[in-house]
């Protein structure tokens, strides 16, 4: 592409122009809610003023760029993976953690909330159940050296206010668990992100999230040693903690998923 800083000429093209340039070197970027198609046939395309360029790789997080913001239609297909949705005849790929997946598994029809990757070679959907996830995923791609996927492998491994708390409790084995994150990445995410989540959820609400984290943990380890599942346990402990209206201790912790897991 262009390097970053240097003014160039774009040409806006719609679908039918674009079928003029196919002989052309053409080559894509997205900005301001419209695509751009740099060619050195100028006059087959529309002239627009002056834009400044950016690379391929720049990951969008600001909203205010993406051209799909969410899709409402059935589901015509479903996996802990992905989703296809169907709207208007046209079926949408969606990318989707496991978080997400837990939230639509039951339903045949939703609205999904939806992040476009756009690079050179390929434009990728993902999508999320709630605007708390899709957020967490913006402020994920913003750190060096996470990319979509390894976003939401994070996303899969730990719901979005766990990530949060152990983002602001500095919790660097939270994210060491998590496949592809080795120390020096999951420090990075902490020191990249730790203020912004505090600006966007309030230090008050999160400093009882860690602590719900950390009770949560010792309840999971030592129930996971009494022999249940940990999938098991970790569905039961995050329904007690979701239900609780004051913090419970470990014991009382483990006291409520016994009861459930009997």
């Amino acid at each position: 592409m262009v390097d970053v800083g240097k003014t160039v000429k774009w040409s806006h093209c719609c679908f039918s122009e674009l079928v003029f340039c196919q002989n052309a070197p053409v080559s894509t970027v997205w900005r301001g809610g419209r695509y751009f198609y740099r060619s050195d046939f100028w006059e087959i395309c529309t002239f627009v003023p002056l834009f400044r360029a950016v690379p391929d790789s720049t990951p969008l997080t600001n909203l205010d760029q993406q051209m799909i913001t969410h899709i409402k239609g059935t589901i015509t297909y479903k996996s802990p993976t992905y989703l296809v949705v169907e709207t208007a005849g046209v079926g949408y790929h969606i990318n989707i953690s496991l978080h997400t997946y837990t939230k639509v598994e039951k339903l045949e029809s939703l609205k999904i909330l939806t992040y476009l990757q756009v690079k050179e070679d390929s434009h990728t959907l993902y999508g999320f159940a709630d605007e708390a996830e899709r957020s967490l995923f913006i402020l994920l791609l913003s750190v060096q050296g996470i990319g979509a996927n390894t976003a939401r492998i994070v996303l899969s491994s730990m719901p979005p206010e766990e990530v949060r708390a152990a983002i602001v409790g500095e919790d660097v084995n939270a994210f060491k668990r998590v496949k592809g994150i080795g120390p020096k990445t999951a420090k990075r995410i902490i020191l990249d992100l730790k203020d912004k989540v505090l600006k966007d959820s309030g230090s008050e609400l999160l400093q009882i999230k860690i602590q719900d984290n950390t009770s949560r943990d010792e309840a999971l380890s030592a129930l996971v040693a009494l022999g249940f599942s940990r999938i098991q346990v970790q569905k039961v402990l995050n329904r007690l903690l979701k239900e609780q209206t004051t913090p419970q201790s470990v014991e009382e912790l483990i006291k409520g998923a016994l009861k459930q897991l009997s």
